[in-house]
């Protein structure tokens, strides 16, 4: 096993082993255990820096199903390293802090369980290059999520968040699924290397904008972008360490890295372009508007987020730019938006999962995130004050924080754009440096209303009620070196652009022959430029709306809550239950007999309206074989026993005739020389007997169901037409001769899977998806019979207690 794919697969181990042995293990101890994962990861991916900066790519190919083209390809080049070290480092961190942060009396395992899970989903999602196996990692996220989101599931809000995030993700992952498959379609493959290695003969295909718009809306849900954001808020019901986990540096993020991994495919079209930056753009000003007029302090980082996410999304759209321009060296000036993503990517991780973790610890020491209880915390806690004060100036985009630097690279990227000489563009790409504008004030604006309401002021009677105090030391470490980070990376931040960022870039734009040619230095001072302009307006006009946002705030009562995104989405769902309800109960009436007439209605319609359609029924008696007068003889026997079934009075004699009508089947089966279905027909028939007999008091009276006689016709009609059925595709295919018969190629099953025996070589291997599947299924089932006993017999241990 080679070093990327442990990577891998070490989170899915280590989640096994909880699963086994929790029992054995204090709960004390099991976070700190779960630790080691991640940080041995985080190392482990560090050593792979040097590498990677010297232009090597890291991949291995596992081969699952070569014939279908199945293969299990890890790939590590600069892009999946930045994002895998922000899974495994903020994940440490994150475990560090929930030691902490997390009762004793929590389900501890399962917590650790479902974040393993979903650390493992995302490396996976990142380091593949097979686009089915990263679908698969890619659903596993949405999974792993709901379950983490809804980790307090005896709160309604937490289960109505999970649900919503799975429902919306989820719905988005179905779409970006059909669009990996037109790409395998029009390319042959589903190696994304391959796919961007012919992107001049793929690009060409009619499906290619299809497979762009349907991918984009799987990115799209994931990072919350609007409308798809709504999800994103209701998720905020989730532990503390989930959100600093999920929403900062890991989930929303994988919609990101698809648009980053995909823009050297589709970057070439002026439809990415717009679609990606202008959804960006509306995202990052939206989020911003709305987060002002929250009042939970995770609402505001949940709509932060949202911002936050539009603004990396639009800056990713206006570098994709420089591709449909081509390689050169008008181009490489439009590049630098896509560094300032991926700048602004690792930054935001930086600030944001440390203002998670500081709202954790308000409400962790205080009891509340509600602005209007909170104020004067300052002199409490000293230490979660700075964590607040650090991390909202560089989301706000100050200096000497790292926000600032990648700011200002994003202000740079909106103005340059303006400049580009392309018709399509140029009449509204004035519109997009307001936009960007508006949006940083409205960012500047709910970073001062989370410092100001929360640490400023005077103190509230309610918070001094509760004795406020500064968190456990252990608490205050991982935003600590979050926030360290933030001003660490703002003196040196060509130590992160030259060794991160610079091999990323040559993944989104793989034309060039050199990093440096597409990666620009960095520098605290730029200078009094343009961009610093609109930085100093930015804190003006914000201070301006924070002074007077009670006057102003009234603006948010003008949308009719009726028409807001969630109350229309509410309206959908609460429309698609009701109808599911009523169409499900047209047809789920608990009668038995209704339920055959639906499935018998739909095989004929299926099956003998192909038949019709096709014109495929043909039958020649001339070309059958002589019919003996024992098989004469056993056929009337099976009309006989099978009509006097309907006619007979008593239920032994229905037992009786139900026996001979199985026994001559059977007998049937050993003339065509089929001994080994003859054996299972008998097996089966006799325990089928013995059933009837050993039960026979308790079968139901056979007296006369009152149905009408349009009823008892309507039962007939469909029998007959069934049997006629039946009979059709009996006669049809022995003289069938349009297509060659697959028989030919089974016969040869020696060779092919090794087996002497067709019948059990079909069974055992041919169909050997159809029987994995069967054995899920049956598992699934001992599972819910398993789960139905232990709840019952804990039910029962609760009776007798109480």
């Amino acid at each position: 096993m080679t070093l990327d794919f442990a990577i891998i697969i070490l989170p899915f181990f280590m989640a096994a082993l909880m699963l086994i042995f929790y029992r054995r293990l204090k709960k004390k101890y099991i976070g700190w255990i779960v630790l080691t994962i991640p940080i041995s990861l985080f190392i482990l991916l560090t050593t792979y820096i040097p590498r990677i900066v010297n232009g090597e790519t890291i991949t291995h190919t596992y081969e699952w199903i070569p014939s279908f083209d199945l293969n299990f390809t890890t790939y590590i080049d600069g892009l999946s390293l930045i994002f895998g070290l922000l899974i495994t480092g903020v994940g440490s961190l994150v475990i560090l802090y929930s030691n902490f942060y997390l009762s004793m009396k929590e389900s501890l395992h399962h917590f650790y369980l479902y974040l393993l899970l979903f650390m493992g989903a995302m490396l996976g999602l990142v380091f593949s290059d097979h686009l089915m196996v990263l679908y698969a990692f890619w659903e596993l996220t949405s999974v792993s999520s709901f379950l983490l989101i809804a980790f307090w599931h005896h709160r309604k809000a937490s289960r109505a968040g999970a649900r919503k995030s799975m429902t919306i993700t989820v719905s988005g992952g179905i779409a970006m699924l059909i669009g990996f498959l037109m790409l395998y379609q029009i390319s042959g493959t589903f190696s994304i290397r391959e796919i961007i290695a012919n992107i001049n003969v793929i690009s060409e295909q009619s499906l290619f904008v299809p497979a762009l718009i349907l991918v984009l809306f799987g990115a799209f849900t994931k990072s919350a972008q609007f409308p798809f954001h709504i999800w994103l808020p209701d998720a905020m019901e989730a532990p503390t360490p989930v959100s600093a986990y999920l929403h900062s540096a890991t989930m929303v993020k994988a919609g990101i890295y698809l648009v980053a991994r995909f823009t050297p495919i589709f970057g070439g079209e002026l439809v990415w372009f717009w679609a990606v930056t202008g959804v960006g753009l509306i995202t990052l000003f939206w989020g911003s508007f709305n987060a002002v007029r929250q009042v939970d302090l995770k609402a505001i980082l949940a709509f932060s987020t949202v911002s936050q996410l539009g603004l990396i999304m639009s800056l990713l759209g206006l570098g994709s730019i420089a591709i449909y321009l081509g390689s050169t060296k008008e181009s490489i000036i439009y590049t630098q938006a896509s560094f300032a993503a991926l700048f602004h990517l690792i930054n935001h991780s930086t600030f944001k999962g440390a203002l998670f973790m500081m709202v954790g610890i308000v409400d962790h020491e205080i009891g509340t995130r509600d602005i209007r209880r909170l104020g004067g915390l300052m002199s409490f806690l000293p230490f979660t004050f700075t964590i607040a004060l650090i991390g909202c100036f560089s989301m706000a985009g100050l200096p000497p924080f790292n926000g600032f630097l990648s700011k200002e690279m994003f202000f740079t990227a909106v103005l340059t754009i303006t400049e580009l000489n392309i018709s399509s563009i140029q009449s509204i790409a004035w519109f997009i440096p307001i936009i960007a504008w508006i949006a940083s004030v409205f960012t500047f604006v709910y970073c001062l209303i989370i410092v100001s309401k929360t640490f400023f002021g005077k103190i509230k009677p309610d918070i001094l009620e509760k004795n406020p105090h500064e968190p456990p030391f252990g608490m205050l470490v991982p935003p600590f070196i979050l926030i360290g980070l933030v001003v660490v990376i703002f003196f040196f931040p060509n130590l992160l652009g030259n060794n991160i960022l610079k091999p990323a870039m040559l993944s989104i734009f793989p034309a060039y022959s050199s990093a440096e040619e597409i990666a620009p230095h960095v520098s605290a001072w730029h200078g009094f430029n343009t961009e610093l302009q609109l930085t100093i307006g930015v804190v003006i006009v914000g201070i301006i709306l924070f002074i007077t946002v009670k006057y102003w705030k009234r603006i948010y009562r003008i949308f009719p809550q009726q028409w807001t995104f969630n109350a229309i989405y509410e309206r959908v769902i609460t429309f698609s239950e009701n109808t599911s309800e009523t169409v499900t109960k047209r047809y789920m009436n608990g009668d038995l007999t209704y339920y055959f007439i639906y499935i018998y209605m739909l095989f004929i319609a299926i099956v003998a309206g192909v038949f019709l359609y096709t014109g495929a029924f043909e039958w020649d008696p001339s070309k059958d074989a002589a019919i003996e007068s024992y098989e004469l003889l056993l056929v009337f026997i099976m009309i006989f026993a099978s009509v006097a079934i309907i006619f007979v009075k008593g239920r032994i004699s229905m037992v009786l005739l139900n026996g001979v009508l199985g026994y001559s089947v059977a007998f049937l089966f050993v003339i065509f020389r089929a001994p080994d279905l003859a054996l299972t027909q008998l097996v089966v028939e006799s325990v089928t007997t013995a059933l009837f007999l050993l039960c026979f008091k308790y079968l139901p009276d056979l007296t006369p169901e009152n149905d009408s006689k349009r009823s008892i016709m309507s039962k007939g009609f469909v029998s007959i037409l069934v049997g006629a059925t039946v009979s059709i595709i009996g006669l049809a295919v022995i003289n069938y001769d349009k297509f060659k018969s697959i028989s030919t190629y089974f016969e040869d099953s020696y060779h092919l899977a090794g087996g002497k025996n067709i019948v059990n070589t079909i069974l055992g291997d041919f169909r050997a998806f159809d029987t994995m599947l069967e054995v899920v299924v049956l598992f699934i089932a001992g599972l819910g019979v398993y789960t139905l006993i232990k709840l019952k017999a804990k039910r029962e241990d609760a009776d007798s207690e109480n």
